[in-house]
């Protein structure tokens, strides 16, 4: 069972990309867990370049299911004097099934500054955290991250999560897509309120990207909510912390709940 900065090193070379393999333990359901194929789209969009800006924006679109072989391609769209915008494109047997568009941005020097993203109160410290049983758990969440509670039960409103999470191999992966591998590790926060066997597939990730460097023991701090849901669907926040409390990524996901 590789981990992602293992299949990124051992990837098929192609023009403008590469090529790896998906396996059965990465998967969520029929498809490739979410957060993996935004990871590898975000290091295919790293690959046009030795010199992009750290990554401030992106957009991603899971389309169709992906596994097994998957190609992975990515081009600029515009360079400009302070940001550069990018398109990546995943493909499978089947097409596409997976697109991201991503701005990476240089830091400027600016007079505003606001930090609004407190940890939230009653956070259980990381020694204390019980872990989250795996017995429900999708293959990749079993094989490839420590998951733990980070907040009672009794603190947390109708929809919502908080899991500290982390990856069980981190070597080789730049520190932005480490961020973005963890996102959207989270059930959607509706699934607790629903069976289990409810199927549910999210469709559109947006994250805001403020620092994702990870701490030196690679525990991030995430928290999934929902304040929509209706018609099928559902409309999910979700915040990332560093375990130190610095605000990493700003996201909002739309998510389909198929009962």
């Amino acid at each position: 069972m590789a981990g992602l900065g293992t299949m990124i090193a051992d990837a098929e070379p192609l023009e403008g990309g590469f090529a790896l393999d998906i396996t059965e333990d990465w998967l969520q359901g029929r498809t490739a867990y979410g957060g993996l194929t935004s990871a590898i789209a975000l290091a295919a969009a790293r690959g046009v370049s030795d010199e992009l800006a750290p990554l401030r924006s992106g957009q991603f679109s899971m389309i169709a299911p992906l596994a097994g072989r998957v190609e992975a391609r990515a081009r600029v769209l515009r360079q400009g004097r302070n940001a550069t915008w990018v398109a990546a494109e995943l493909t499978g047997e089947g097409g596409v099934g997976f697109t991201a568009s991503l701005v990476f941005m240089r830091p400027i020097e600016s007079v505003l500054s606001i930090d609004h993203y407190a940890l939230p109160e009653g956070v259980t410290p990381l020694g204390d955290a019980p872990p989250v049983p795996m017995d429900q758990a999708p293959a990749f969440l079993r094989n490839h991250f420590e998951v733990r509670f980070a907040m009672p039960k009794a603190s947390l409103g109708e929809a919502d999560l908080c899991w500290w999470v982390r990856p069980r191999e981190r070597g080789g992966l730049h520190p932005e897509v480490e961020a973005v591998l963890c996102g959207d590790v989270l059930p959607v926060a509706v699934w607790p309120l629903l069976s289990f066997r409810v199927p549910i597939s999210s469709m559109q990730w947006h994250v805001n990207v403020l620092d994702p460097r990870p701490d030196a023991d690679g525990w991030w701090l995430i928290r999934s909510t929902s304040e929509h849901a209706a018609h099928g669907g559902a409309s999910e926040h979700i915040m990332q912390w560093r375990a130190d409390g610095t605000p990493a990524i700003a996201g909002m996901q739309s998510v389909a709940v198929f009962g």
